[in-house]
């Protein structure tokens, strides 16, 4: 072989390396197009994944249970702290229809002797006149004036409220968090949580306002079952 073959043949393997590796390497970046049209369908797939499922609730007519109700309600004390207090003792009924939720109805009378700040003192001076005057009003109560449904699981229920002999409408926020059938009583049980905020002024119970907040944040939890037929 003539010294110039010697020197043309590396060139001529150098060449021939270079022409078969330069498809692999435009080759790659055309899987990235596919990869990123996947995309949207994934993130189209996400909402329908986290929507609610409808609870159904069992038309009837049910009965509040005390043990498993409560109404908490907060305030603001002088802007340094935000204590609470509890009515427990609840008695009412709610009324259910399945087929026109519109027709539904909730009525709770809340016995003054239910009501608990975790301070003894304290419980004496709100039952107190200077508050709710408990031996003259011995009980708060509600009444739905109307129940429309809200979106899934979702209810606004507006009543009347009754505090020391005072009247003023309430709108509820209501969230249904289970139906079904009670484990242990076998018969159709249903929960709610509800929300408002009310003037506390506008049912005489004020005192002491602006010092002490004037609104006051209400949460209620609640379980009712249909009583067996006897």
């Amino acid at each position: 072989m003539s010294n110039l073959s010697k020197l043309l043949l590396p060139l001529a393997l150098a060449a021939a390396i270079t022409a078969c590796s330069k498809p692999a390497d435009t080759a790659a970046p055309a899987a990235a197009p596919a990869e990123t049209a996947a995309a949207p369908a994934d993130a189209a797939a996400a909402p329908a994944a986290s929507e609610a499922a409808a609870i159904q609730v069992a038309a009837g007519t049910y009965k509040l249970d005390p043990t498993h109700t409560d109404v908490l309600v907060q305030w603001n004390h002088m802007g340094f702290s935000n204590p609470t207090a509890h009515f427990g003792n609840a008695d009412g009924t709610l009324v259910y229809d399945a087929a026109d939720v519109s027709k539904s109805s909730v009525e709770v009378t809340l016995p003054l002797s239910g009501l608990n700040s975790f301070t003894a003192k304290f419980d004496e001076h709100l039952r107190s006149a200077d508050f709710f005057d408990a031996a003259k009003f011995p009980t708060a109560t509600f009444k739905s004036t109307k129940v429309e449904a809200a979106g899934t699981n979702k209810l606004t229920v507006t009543g009347d409220l009754t505090v020391k002999g005072q009247t003023k409408p309430v709108v509820l926020d209501v969230t249904v968090n289970g139906a079904g059938e009670h484990p242990m009583m076998k018969v159709p049980s249903v929960g709610f949580d509800a929300t408002t905020t009310i003037k506390r002024s506008d049912f005489g119970v004020g005192a002491y306002a602006p010092a002490v907040s004037d609104d006051v944040k209400i949460r209620i939890t609640t379980e009712a079952s249909i009583p067996k037929a006897e």
